[in-house]
């Protein structure tokens, strides 16, 4: 995680952008007491909702912890994917 004030954020902007984009960085940017700014790659926002709509309901979120479970405890098998 990196942190910046907006002033050095403004200096650098470019230099910051690549840093959350290519790096899966998230940038804080502060903007004065207790209040601030977060910065990060479209594709962590992405797994972000996608992880949050898993966790959304009881059901997903039991349906998740049984497969984790199963994987832990060696339960689990693989299969071949069918292409078509």
């Amino acid at each position: 995680m990196l942190t910046t004030t907006i002033s050095d954020f403004r200096k650098d902007i470019k230099n910051y952008f690549d840093k959350v984009s290519k790096n899966f960085e998230t940038l804080i940017i502060n903007r004065g007491k207790d209040n601030g700014v977060v910065i990060m790659s479209l594709d962590e926002y992405n797994s972000l909702l996608a992880t949050k709509h898993e966790l959304s309901s009881r059901i997903n979120e039991k349906r998740l912890d049984n497969a984790i479970e199963k994987i832990e405890n060696r339960q689990s098998f693989q299969k071949d994917l069918i292409e078509s």
